[in-house]
């Protein structure tokens, strides 16, 4: 990881884009006044979202009534009638 401040990150943002490019960086922060406020990461367009299926497995009970108020909450919308 690599931080640096807004006049660093706009004065080397193609060198930020090639560190990233480059694997050189995972990713870059961008603090301001010290503080971090983004963060820039390698754009990822095929991201294996198969990591994230399931990650909630067995964190919480769904109930067993959790239809039991769809026609209800289909006519508040408009859904039905």
């Amino acid at each position: 990881m690599c931080q640096m401040n807004v006049l660093e990150a706009k004065t080397n943002f193609s060198k930020i884009i090639a560190m990233l490019e480059n694997h050189d960086e995972k990713e870059v922060i961008v603090a301001k006044a010290g503080k971090p406020v983004v963060k820039i990461v390698l754009w990822n367009e095929y991201e294996d979202v198969s990591k994230r299926i399931g990650i909630a497995k067995g964190k919480f009970k769904v109930p067993d009534d959790i239809d039991e108020c769809n026609d209800e909450i289909a006519r508040m919308f408009g859904v039905i009638d």
